[in-house]
C-alpha cells in the first residue's frame, strides 16, 4: 500500500515549523520548546548547540518522530510526520532516517556485522555486502565478527554510524554522538560521520554541547528559551 502523504508546499529533506513541547509538572509544567523551526536540504549539515537540559534531545526526538509535539509540524520531504500515528512511522523511519545517539545502542549479543545488517533485516532487505563495505569504510574491516563488548568505545560508535547509514537514508539525526568519547575519538567519529553522509548528499542534523567540535559547520544554531537562534558566521 502506498503511504498517504500530505501537501508540503516547500518540500525539503527535513522541515519543522513552530514546534512546541510541554511537560506536565508543578506551577503549570515546563515548556521545553516554544516555537522551534528549521529547514534542511539534501547535503546540508546543521549543528544545534546548547547546554544539558536545554531541550536538544527533545527536539531530536520530535524530528525523528519518536515523540509528538503539542503543536507545530514535522515533515520528512512530503510526509507529514506530525499527522501519522507513532506505530505507522516505524517503516517510514527505517527508510528515511539514520539515527546515532551518545549511547550506541548496539545489540550486545550480535556481532558488529550483524548490528549493521539489522535495519535491513527488519525490513526484509538484507545486504551483507553493503554492511561489510560500510564497516570497512569506518575502519572496522578486521572487527566485523566481534561483539560490541570486545571493541573500544570509539569502535562501537563507528559501528553505530555504519548502522545508521545501512539503508542509505536521506536524513541523518545525531544526538550527542561523540559525548562519551575522548577528544581524539570524538573528532574522528565526527569527521567520519560528515564524510560518509556527504558522499550520498545526506542531510545531517547533529545536536551537541561541544562548540569546538562543530566550529567548522556552516549552519549552527543555539537552542535557547525553547527557540532555535542562528549562530552568526564569522567573517
Amino acid at each position: 500500500m502506498r503511504l498517504r502523504t500530505y501537501s508540503n508546499p516547500v518540500s525539503a529533506v527535513l522541515e519543522c515549523r513552530d514546534l512546541v513541547r510541554r511537560y506536565p509538572g508543578p506551577s503549570g509544567g515546563l515548556e521545553v520548546l516554544s516555537g522551534a523551526s528549521l529547514r534542511v536540504e539534501a547535503g546540508e549539515v546543521v549543528a544545534i548547540l546548547g547546554p544539558s537540559g536545554s531541550g536538544k534531545s527533545t527536539l531530536i526526538h520530535l524530528l525523528a518522530g519518536l515523540d509528538t509535539p503539542d503543536s507545530g509540524e514535522v515533515w520528512w520531504g512530503e510526509l507529514a510526520v506530525h499527522l501519522r500515528r507513532p506505530q505507522a512511522l516505524a517503516a517510514d523511519r527505517a527508510r528515511t532516517l539514520g539515527l546515532v545517539f551518545q549511547n550506541h545502542y548496539l545489540m550486545k549479543d550480535l556481532s558488529l556485522l550483524e548490528n549493521v545488517m539489522l535495519p535491513g533485516r527488519i525490513l526484509g532487505e538484507i545486504d551483507e555486502a553493503r554492511a561489510r563495505g560500510l564497516l570497512a569504510r569506518v575502519g572496522l574491516e578486521a572487527r566485523q565478527e566481534a561483539v560490541p563488548g570486545r571493541v573500544s568505545g570509539g569502535e562501537r560508535q563507528r559501528a553505530a554510524v555504519a548502522r545508521a547509514l545501512a539503508l542509505e537514508p536521506r536524513l541523518l539525526l545525531a544526538d550527542e554522538p561523540t559525548g562519551s568519547l575522548d577528544r581524539k575519538n570524538a573528532r574522528d567519529v565526527f569527521e567520519l560521520l560528515l564524510e560518509l553522509a556527504r558522499e550520498r548528499e545526506t542531510a545531517v542534523v547533529m545536536v551537541t554541547h561541544d562548540e569546538e567540535l562543530v566550529r567548522s559547520v556552516g549552519r549552527r544554531y543555539h537552542l535557547a528559551q525553547g527557540e532555535l537562534q542562528a549562530v552568526p558566521v564569522a567573517g
